[in-house]
């Protein structure tokens, strides 16, 4: 099998679940798609004007979640956990139907998404990856909060650092390989919010699907999920996959260093569109060789794939 050519998945996966912002009850269909069909959402509750591309330029809310929206107002949102999946397990090329407009939130994380679609298997093709490769580095603040990406070898290199005041949270910092590294628990880790922020958030009609079995709940220095913590840093692994996913709304797995200290949805699309701003800052790569002195996909999720 060649790990540089695109890839789909074997057959149809499908997932149910409630919607985090919503609260409704919504299916997911995923389907095989042919090669340089890309990843596209379709929303088949509306019969017209229902296909929705995951691009940077048509996130249209970065409010607790990723929006995209096409030129007619349709949305899908919550797409970042699925977009992780896809992004981390080299799916080129899908067609996502769903019957509402917002993904289900599953258990909070992408673990459910990474189980099934390994489980269903990939489907590899003769069509070569693409790949984007950063040229120069390129920097967005908004006020102390940061990211950057620069340019790197062979590699996908997050490092994410988070500052809460909370004491359970406090200061974490993770840095991750992206295409060497063992993402088990970037892929595990669940979104999380303060206690106090829950009345806010429903307030402002979002969350009103959130429960315990889909979010960690922090209230002064306890955690509310009887079960606790899925692992030592779990808050900024999440956020680590948020990114992983946003990422991916440039339509390419990416080469590149990423550095970003309290960021989040926003932040990571302010920087892909002042990346996409200027050709010079990138370059689309074909990829026609037989090999790389690294694989472009987590080599821990083809082991299992293969098995």
């Amino acid at each position: 099998m060649s790990y540089l050519t695109q890839k789909t998945i074997k057959s149809n996966v499908s997932f149910n679940g409630v919607a985090l912002h919503s609260g409704l009850n919504v299916n997911i269909c995923i389907k095989p798609a042919s090669p340089n069909f890309g990843i596209v959402f379709k929303r088949i509750d509306h019969k017209i004007n229902n296909l929705i591309y995951p691009n940077f330029m048509h996130v249209t809310n970065t409010s607790l979640n990723t929006t995209i929206e096409n030129e007619f107002g349709i949305k899908v949102s919550t797409i970042e956990h699925l977009m992780g999946a896809l992004f981390g397990l080299g799916i080129d090329n899908a067609l996502i139907e769903i019957d509402n407009e917002e993904v289900p939130i599953l258990d909070g994380s992408a673990k459910e998404f990474i189980e099934k679609i390994i489980n269903t298997g990939v489907t590899v093709s003769d069509a070569p990856i693409k790949i984007i490769k950063i040229n120069r580095e390129i920097k967005y603040t908004d006020g102390d909060r940061f990211i950057s990406i620069q340019p790197s070898t062979l590699s996908l290199e997050i490092d994410f650092e988070l500052k809460y005041k909370n004491q359970i949270i406090g200061n974490q910092r993770n840095k991750v390989k992206v295409f060497e590294d063992d993402l088990t628990d970037v892929y595990n880790s669940r979104t999380f919010c303060l206690f106090e922020d829950i009345e806010i958030i429903k307030k402002n009609g979002l969350a009103k699907g959130g429960s315990l079995e889909n979010a960690i709940v922090v209230k002064d220095d306890q955690i509310l999920n009887e079960e606790g913590l899925r692992n030592n840093k779990e808050f900024v692994n999440h956020k680590i996959l948020d990114c992983i996913g946003d990422l991916y709304t440039s339509g390419y797995r990416i080469i590149a260093g990423i550095k970003c200290s309290q960021g989040g949805h926003f932040l990571t699309n302010q920087l892909l569109r002042k990346v996409f701003q200027n050709k010079e800052n990138f370059s689309i790569l074909e990829i026609k060789e037989k090999n790389l002195p690294h694989t472009l996909i987590n080599k821990n999720i083809l082991r299992s794939i293969a098995s």
